[in-house]
Protein backbone atom coordinates (compact mmCIF):
# COMPACT_ATOMS: atom_id res chain seq x y z
CA UNK A 1 0.00 0.00 0.00
CA UNK A 2 2.29 2.73 -1.20
CA UNK A 3 -0.62 5.05 -1.94
CA UNK A 4 -1.43 7.60 0.71
CA UNK A 5 -5.06 8.39 1.23
CA UNK A 6 -6.10 12.03 1.26
CA UNK A 7 -7.24 13.34 4.63
CA UNK A 8 -10.82 13.78 3.51
CA UNK A 9 -14.03 12.98 5.29
CA UNK A 10 -14.17 9.39 3.92
CA UNK A 11 -10.94 8.63 5.79
CA UNK A 12 -12.95 9.11 9.00
CA UNK A 13 -14.87 6.01 7.99
CA UNK A 14 -11.75 3.94 8.51
CA UNK A 15 -11.75 4.75 12.24
CA UNK A 16 -15.20 3.26 12.82
CA UNK A 17 -14.75 0.11 14.92
CA UNK A 18 -18.29 -0.80 15.94
CA UNK A 19 -21.87 -0.46 14.82
CA UNK A 20 -22.29 2.06 17.66
CA UNK A 21 -19.46 4.17 16.19
CA UNK A 22 -21.34 4.21 12.90
CA UNK A 23 -24.50 5.36 14.64
CA UNK A 24 -22.60 8.24 16.30
CA UNK A 25 -20.94 9.16 12.99
CA UNK A 26 -24.35 9.40 11.35
CA UNK A 27 -25.49 12.06 13.81
CA UNK A 28 -22.64 14.39 12.78
CA UNK A 29 -22.84 17.23 10.22
CA UNK A 30 -25.83 16.98 7.93
CA UNK A 31 -26.04 18.50 4.46
CA UNK A 32 -29.83 18.72 3.96
CA UNK A 33 -33.17 17.35 5.10
CA UNK A 34 -33.08 14.20 2.91
CA UNK A 35 -29.59 13.47 4.15
CA UNK A 36 -30.64 14.02 7.76
CA UNK A 37 -33.62 11.69 7.40
CA UNK A 38 -31.49 8.98 5.78
CA UNK A 39 -28.87 9.35 8.50
CA UNK A 40 -31.60 9.06 11.15
CA UNK A 41 -33.13 5.98 9.54
CA UNK A 42 -29.73 4.38 9.08
CA UNK A 43 -28.83 5.28 12.67
CA UNK A 44 -31.86 3.35 13.93
CA UNK A 45 -30.87 0.35 11.80
CA UNK A 46 -27.26 0.55 13.02
CA UNK A 47 -28.39 0.67 16.66
CA UNK A 48 -30.62 -2.38 16.10
CA UNK A 49 -27.68 -4.23 14.53
CA UNK A 50 -25.48 -3.24 17.47
CA UNK A 51 -28.05 -4.45 20.02
CA UNK A 52 -28.57 -7.77 18.21
CA UNK A 53 -24.82 -8.40 17.92
CA UNK A 54 -24.16 -7.42 21.53
CA UNK A 55 -27.00 -9.62 22.81
CA UNK A 56 -25.78 -12.55 20.70
CA UNK A 57 -22.23 -12.18 22.04
CA UNK A 58 -23.16 -11.74 25.71
CA UNK A 59 -26.23 -13.93 26.22
CA UNK A 60 -27.19 -17.56 25.87
CA UNK A 61 -30.90 -16.72 26.11
CA UNK A 62 -32.13 -17.75 22.65
CA UNK A 63 -35.52 -16.11 23.27
CA UNK A 64 -33.90 -12.72 23.98
CA UNK A 65 -31.56 -13.03 20.99
CA UNK A 66 -34.50 -13.93 18.76
CA UNK A 67 -36.46 -10.94 20.09
CA UNK A 68 -33.58 -8.64 19.10
CA UNK A 69 -33.36 -10.22 15.66
CA UNK A 70 -37.11 -9.78 15.10
CA UNK A 71 -36.78 -6.09 16.05
CA UNK A 72 -33.81 -5.80 13.70
CA UNK A 73 -35.78 -7.40 10.88
CA UNK A 74 -38.59 -4.88 11.38
CA UNK A 75 -36.10 -1.99 11.43
CA UNK A 76 -34.43 -3.20 8.21
CA UNK A 77 -37.82 -3.47 6.48
CA UNK A 78 -38.79 0.04 7.62
CA UNK A 79 -35.46 1.40 6.43
CA UNK A 80 -35.87 -0.22 3.02
CA UNK A 81 -39.36 1.30 2.70
CA UNK A 82 -37.92 4.70 3.63
CA UNK A 83 -35.38 4.41 0.80
CA UNK A 84 -38.12 4.12 -1.81
CA UNK A 85 -39.37 7.60 -0.88
CA UNK A 86 -36.05 9.38 -1.40
CA UNK A 87 -35.78 11.87 -4.26
CA UNK A 88 -34.36 11.31 -7.71
CA UNK A 89 -30.97 12.81 -6.79
CA UNK A 90 -30.44 9.77 -4.52
CA UNK A 91 -31.75 7.26 -7.05
CA UNK A 92 -29.42 8.68 -9.74
CA UNK A 93 -26.33 7.74 -7.75
CA UNK A 94 -24.60 4.45 -8.59
CA UNK A 95 -24.06 3.91 -4.86
CA UNK A 96 -27.83 3.95 -4.26
CA UNK A 97 -28.33 0.76 -6.29
CA UNK A 98 -25.32 -0.88 -4.64
CA UNK A 99 -26.71 0.02 -1.22
CA UNK A 100 -30.17 -1.33 -2.05
CA UNK A 101 -28.65 -4.65 -3.18
CA UNK A 102 -26.56 -4.87 -0.02
CA UNK A 103 -29.61 -4.10 2.13
CA UNK A 104 -31.63 -6.86 0.41
CA UNK A 105 -28.80 -9.32 1.09
CA UNK A 106 -28.67 -8.18 4.71
CA UNK A 107 -32.42 -8.65 5.11
CA UNK A 108 -32.07 -12.19 3.72
CA UNK A 109 -29.23 -12.87 6.18
CA UNK A 110 -31.35 -11.56 9.06
CA UNK A 111 -34.23 -13.84 8.02
CA UNK A 112 -31.84 -16.80 7.79
CA UNK A 113 -30.35 -16.05 11.21
CA UNK A 114 -33.82 -15.71 12.72
CA UNK A 115 -34.83 -19.04 11.20
CA UNK A 116 -31.73 -20.78 12.58
CA UNK A 117 -32.47 -19.33 16.03
CA UNK A 118 -36.08 -20.45 15.94
CA UNK A 119 -35.05 -23.96 14.85
CA UNK A 120 -32.25 -23.99 17.44
CA UNK A 121 -30.08 -25.14 14.55
CA UNK A 122 -26.40 -25.99 14.85
CA UNK A 123 -25.96 -23.71 11.80
CA UNK A 124 -26.96 -20.64 13.83
CA UNK A 125 -23.35 -19.63 14.45
CA UNK A 126 -22.51 -19.66 10.73
CA UNK A 127 -25.73 -17.74 10.06
CA UNK A 128 -24.76 -15.12 12.63
CA UNK A 129 -21.27 -14.78 11.12
CA UNK A 130 -22.76 -14.25 7.64
CA UNK A 131 -25.20 -11.68 9.02
CA UNK A 132 -22.40 -9.75 10.75
CA UNK A 133 -20.27 -9.73 7.59
CA UNK A 134 -23.19 -8.41 5.55
CA UNK A 135 -24.05 -5.84 8.22
CA UNK A 136 -20.58 -4.31 7.94
CA UNK A 137 -20.75 -4.35 4.16
CA UNK A 138 -24.24 -2.84 4.07
CA UNK A 139 -23.40 -0.03 6.46
CA UNK A 140 -20.21 0.64 4.53
CA UNK A 141 -22.25 0.98 1.33
CA UNK A 142 -24.66 3.31 3.14
CA UNK A 143 -21.87 5.56 4.38
CA UNK A 144 -20.44 5.77 0.87
CA UNK A 145 -23.88 6.62 -0.52
CA UNK A 146 -24.30 9.43 2.00
CA UNK A 147 -20.82 10.73 1.30
CA UNK A 148 -21.36 10.75 -2.46
CA UNK A 149 -24.75 12.46 -2.11
CA UNK A 150 -23.44 15.12 0.27
CA UNK A 151 -20.39 15.89 -1.86
CA UNK A 152 -22.11 15.76 -5.24
CA UNK A 153 -25.81 16.14 -4.45
CA UNK A 154 -25.80 19.86 -5.17
CA UNK A 155 -25.12 19.12 -8.84
CA UNK A 156 -27.17 16.04 -9.81
CA UNK A 157 -27.25 16.95 -13.51
CA UNK A 158 -23.45 17.10 -13.49
CA UNK A 159 -23.39 13.59 -12.03
CA UNK A 160 -25.71 12.25 -14.70
CA UNK A 161 -23.97 13.92 -17.63
CA UNK A 162 -20.37 13.13 -16.74
CA UNK A 163 -18.20 10.08 -16.39
CA UNK A 164 -17.86 8.50 -12.93
CA UNK A 165 -15.77 10.69 -10.62
CA UNK A 166 -12.04 10.04 -10.40
CA UNK A 167 -12.47 9.35 -6.67
CA UNK A 168 -14.26 6.11 -7.55
CA UNK A 169 -11.09 4.07 -7.01
CA UNK A 170 -10.71 5.59 -3.54
CA UNK A 171 -14.33 4.70 -2.79
CA UNK A 172 -13.72 1.18 -4.05
CA UNK A 173 -10.81 0.92 -1.61
CA UNK A 174 -13.13 1.88 1.25
CA UNK A 175 -15.71 -0.67 0.08
CA UNK A 176 -13.01 -3.35 -0.02
CA UNK A 177 -11.91 -2.37 3.49
CA UNK A 178 -15.48 -2.75 4.80
CA UNK A 179 -15.87 -6.12 3.08
CA UNK A 180 -12.53 -7.28 4.50
CA UNK A 181 -13.38 -5.85 7.96
CA UNK A 182 -16.42 -8.08 8.19
CA UNK A 183 -14.51 -11.26 7.38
Amino acid sequence: MGDTMPATRPSQLLTLQSFGDISRFLREGVADEDSRQLRDSLGVLSMQIDEAVRTRRTSTDTTEITRRVVALSHSAREHQLFLTGLGSAWHALYEFGAYQRALRELRNAIADWQSMLEQRSTKESASFDQFELLAWRTLGEALLLIDMYEHHGDAPSELQDSAPPQSRSFLQKIRAWFRKRGG
